[in-house]
């Protein structure tokens, strides 16, 4: 299993009329938070694109459990559970500013060979990368 967290201060924009994070927006804080989490492994999006590997989103799964409100630090907690293959899982979880837990969420992703458009196997760099953590 691999962790990382990251923060994120909820802007104006990211809320609704009544003043909660709008539900939509959580499919962001997903993104922000997986993109962060390979990054610390020293695996940047930018790098799978460049060798035509995309990572379309599959599944995606939010449970809200209380609001997020404009101008309070969100913690996201996103961990793989297990390692890589054709398919990725990330879970999420989310605590506000007293750091209660808020929501909780899933996404799987699909390792995609962008020229063919067809599933491939995760790279190998990335599964030896992995490896240690589980």
């Amino acid at each position: 299993m691999f962790s990382h967290a990251v923060t994120y201060r909820v802007c104006y924009a990211d809320t609704d009329q009544m003043g909660y994070v709008y539900y939509g927006n959580y499919a962001r804080l997903y993104e922000i938070a997986r993109v962060e989490t390979l990054r610390s492994l020293g695996v940047s999006y930018k790098d799978l694109e460049d060798q035509q590997i995309g990572l379309p989103v599959y599944e995606n799964y939010s449970k809200f459990l209380a609001p997020a409100y404009y101008d309070e630090v969100l913690t996201i907690e996103c961990t793989l559970l297990s390692l890589p293959q054709v398919r990725i899982q990330f879970s999420y979880r989310i605590l506000n500013s007293k750091q209660e837990l808020i929501h909780e969420g899933k996404t799987t992703l699909v390792f995609m060979d962008m020229k063919r458009q067809k599933m491939v196997k995760a790279p190998d760099y990335l599964l030896e990368v992995l490896k240690p953590y589980f």
